[in-house]
């Protein structure tokens, strides 16, 4: 089994205690986003990867020497302001906490994405490419490769249109984009690859690849059983398939863009509800919950 640490939610920004807390006990409860009432119980003996997903990784930088397992961290560094993502560290401080995991874990294992773009009258192209070319120069040496996808349309997206102002690409932006941004990682000794995309920019030096590929899957865990993601959304992932252990509606960054949190009403709600002892990530177990341990 891959964990998902995760999609849903930044557990390592906002959760990393609990998180260490359940490691230690040796498994940890995870509801039914769509049948709540029943719960997937996870043993980490049935664990062989944990891919970490976040946008401020230090809170969990300290838990990381304790874990025995093998572990992938994706880190998302994007180049918006207070007005996108106004919950999100300084990036100078994401740098750092990246350049210490990178330490740790080595660079083989530390993927930066640069997820998702979106073009506006502020954040225009020639933005993006001076952000993307800044942020390889800092980070040469200790990543190897960067993942990039656009802006989806999602819930949270419709909803903050006043805010995003979101302006379509064309053709010429693609390419713009595809040439430059190879050429930065390139000289930063990276590659650059897309997410899920249809347009995956390799005509410019983008090489093809997945997040969590079956060889990447392979190459850690000497497992080839593993099924491919499905997603009725996205034809184009071709990713292995992964255990999301997080809740939506319930991480405090507040990005505009978000896809995992669609009800701003329901985060800070779910967030009071969160118990750092508790075997599920939001509220507890009551007697009504089925229970069923989940191997893969």
């Amino acid at each position: 089994m891959i964990l998902n640490v995760s999609g849903r939610t930044d557990i390592p920004a906002f959760y990393s205690e609990w998180f260490y807390n359940r490691y230690k006990e040796g498994f940890l409860d995870v509801r039914n986003p769509f049948y709540p009432k029943k719960v997937s119980r996870i043993y980490f003996e049935d664990v062989d990867l944990i891919l970490f997903c976040s946008k401020n990784p230090t809170p969990i930088i300290k838990y990381l020497k304790y874990i025995d397992k093998k572990i992938v961290f994706h880190i998302t560094l994007t180049p918006y302001k207070k007005d996108i993502e106004p919950n999100i560290p300084g990036k100078g401080n994401v740098i750092n906490a990246i350049k210490k995991i990178s330490k740790i874990l080595g660079k083989d294992y530390v993927y930066v994405r640069y997820d998702p773009i979106f073009l506006s009258d502020r954040y225009n192209i020639d933005y993006h490419i001076e952000a993307f070319d800044n942020m390889c120069r800092l980070l040469k040496g200790y990543v190897n490769h960067i993942i990039v996808s656009f802006i989806d349309e999602y819930k949270s997206v419709k909803d903050n249109k006043d805010i995003l102002k979101i302006k379509p690409f064309s053709e010429d932006d693609f390419k713009k984009i595809g040439i430059n941004f190879s050429k930065s990682a390139k000289e930063n000794l990276m590659t650059v690859s897309t997410c899920s995309e249809k347009n995956n920019l390799k005509e410019y030096g983008f090489v093809k690849d997945d997040c969590m590929s079956f060889n990447l899957a392979f190459k850690l865990t000497g497992k080839t059983n593993f099924k491919k993601w499905t997603s009725r959304k996205n034809k184009y992932c071709n990713c292995v398939s992964m255990v999301d252990i997080g809740a939506y509606n319930s991480c405090l960054h507040y990005c505009k863009y978000c896809y995992a949190n669609f009800d701003s009403n329901k985060v800070s709600e779910n967030y009071s509800n969160h118990i750092k002892t508790s075997t599920l990530l939001i509220g507890e177990l009551d007697s009504s919950d089925i229970v069923e341990r989940r191997k893969n």
